[in-house]
């Protein structure tokens, strides 16, 4: 197989440089060790945000960066990323107000913002958002940012690089590197255990908590970066009383928490910041981890949290640039390095976040540009909406999010549709539904209901489309209805993929 681009590494970063450089005519091949968004890519807060803990740090040009591209996600994502409303309950032992006051004057003007309303103060005395709250808390101060399914921001990119002609091999993995000439000939393995043989013109880099380890050992280069790997940790307990607003919370550390209304009839807590020295494969929250979400969120919150609580919890790896700063406080910035190898060029990601995914992917684009031939003075992501993300073009404009007016627009044409299914269509592909509802004319249309809430026809489209294999990639990955569903109706699940999925 031959291409100009081997991509190496199926999360964030990997599928949006897959879309930037099939969207300007390169043939690109992304392979994926595991399922897409396997690993860090779905372990994350889930925020689309500037990131304002690291004004604190200094870290000015991240946090105005990632503001601009939180405007631009909200755009060309309206069904998949949302505007959510933090408060932040005012603790005078951590930060003074005047701190808190600047900094977020500071994140209100360090970029442009059109969609999101600015800060303000709040006297919960009276602010219905104390509904969670302990009595003891008076003041606060909220904000604005986004929010997002992160493991369905990776697949949509890479559905819509697939479009555009990439090839996504998952549970493909590359052995061996070797640079012939002016080419990168590469050795990958498949579930099956199958060898597959690419020749690229230029290799990215993007395996993300593996990278260092990919350089060094498949492709036989020195890393001229080291990466810090850091475990973030995330808890999942059923949602607190009055619990309707996001919070940032101070924690006793100084490092600052999230407690996020999340699927319906659940609250979100994260996240941790521990040195990790295991398989970045195998992250998972310890006790202490645990013990110590549920205690901060204690502070705050009316109804405490505890252990026991705990309905699900997941970690992710950060792969961050080791500046030797204390864990919290490492920089979430990226680096791209380029290594001209015998002749062919490797571009490594290092670091990131997936606010700043797209911009990321464009540098990406402008790096590797000049040596396959493509023209990257358009920024042309920026514009093109995400996969089902054209919702305006099938409800127009109105009062109400246009993810809001298109399931609207699903229930009033579809009259039998189920209303929490319209709603979790629109919000998880948005017009993509159309590809399926445009023939159906009742609810048997859409197949056997093999597990609430989930038919056939959903899942013929995970498996052909999104590279759905397990129960895993659709339960946990493509949606959230791990959470609702009983290990009977998940067997299910696993018993249809079985019979129907393609094998690789």
């Amino acid at each position: 197989m031959d291409v100009d681009v081997l991509i190496i590494g199926g999360g964030i970063n990997g599928c949006g440089i897959a879309r930037d450089l099939s969207g300007r005519g390169a043939r690109v091949l992304l392979c994926e060790q595991d399922d897409l968004a396997a690993h860090t890519s779905s372990a994350s807060t889930k925020l689309i945000h500037g990131g304002l803990r690291y004004l604190e740090h200094g870290e000015l040009g991240l946090v105005r960066k990632a503001l601009a591209e939180r405007e631009v996600l909200l755009r060309i994502a309206p069904h998949l990323i949302e505007p959510l409303r933090f408060v932040m309950p005012h603790d005078a032992g951590m930060r003074p107000a005047w701190m808190i006051r600047l900094g977020l004057w500071l994140y209100d003007h360090l970029a442009r913002r059109e969609l999101l309303p600015g800060s303000q103060s709040l006297d919960l005395r009276r602010d219905p958002a104390a509904a969670a709250l302990q009595p003891c808390w008076h003041r606060a101060f909220a904000y604005s940012d986004g929010w997002t399914d992160d493991a369905r921001l990776v697949v949509l990119n890479a559905v819509d690089a697939a479009r555009r002609g990439c090839t996504v091999l998952t549970r493909t993995r590359c052995e061996r590197l070797l640079p012939l000439g002016d080419h990168w000939h590469a050795t990958l393995r498949t579930a099956d255990d199958r060898t597959l043989v690419a020749r690229a013109r230029a290799v990215v880099n993007a395996a993300g908590p593996w990278a260092e380890r990919l350089l060094r050992e498949v492709a036989g280069l020195t890393a001229r970066q080291h990466l810090r790997l850091v475990r973030g940790s995330h808890i999942v307990v059923p949602r607190r009383d009055g619990h309707d607003t996001a919070y940032l919370l101070q924690a006793s550390d100084r490092r600052v928490l999230f407690a996020i209304p999340y699927e319906q009839r659940f609250t979100l807590i994260g996240t941790t910041d521990v040195e990790h020295h295991g398989d970045p494969g195998q992250a998972v929250a310890d006790a202490r981890e645990i013990e110590y979400l549920c205690r901060e969120a204690s502070r705050f919150l009316r109804q405490p949290v505890q252990p026991t609580d705990v309905v699900w919890h997941y970690s992710g790896v950060r792969p961050l640039l080791d500046d030797g700063s204390d864990a919290s406080a490492v920089t979430r910035d990226y680096r791209l390095e380029w290594e001209a190898g015998a002749g062919a060029p490797v571009l490594t990601v290092w670091g990131g976040k997936i606010t700043t995914y797209r911009t990321l992917a464009l540098e990406a684009a402008r790096r590797l540009g000049p040596a396959l031939g493509l023209d990257t003075r358009r920024d042309w992501t920026a514009e093109a909406h995400l996969p089902g993300g054209d919702l305006e073009a099938v409800v127009g404009p109105g009062v109400l999010s246009a993810r809001q007016r298109f399931a609207q627009h699903l229930r009033q044409r579809w009259l039998w549709l189920d209303e929490a299914l319209a709603a979790r269509w629109a919000r998880s592909y948005g017009t993509l539904a159309l590809t399926w509802l445009d023939g159906a004319r009742t609810a048997t249309d859409l197949g056997t209901e093999v597990a609430p809430g989930l038919y056939e026809i959903e899942l013929h489209h995970l498996a052909r489309h999104e590279w759905a294999r397990t129960v895993e990639d659709v339960l946990w990955r493509r949606s959230k209805l791990g959470l609702h569903l009983d290990a009977r109706a998940a067997q299910r699940v696993a018993a249809w993929l079985a019979r129907h999925a393609p094998s690789t």
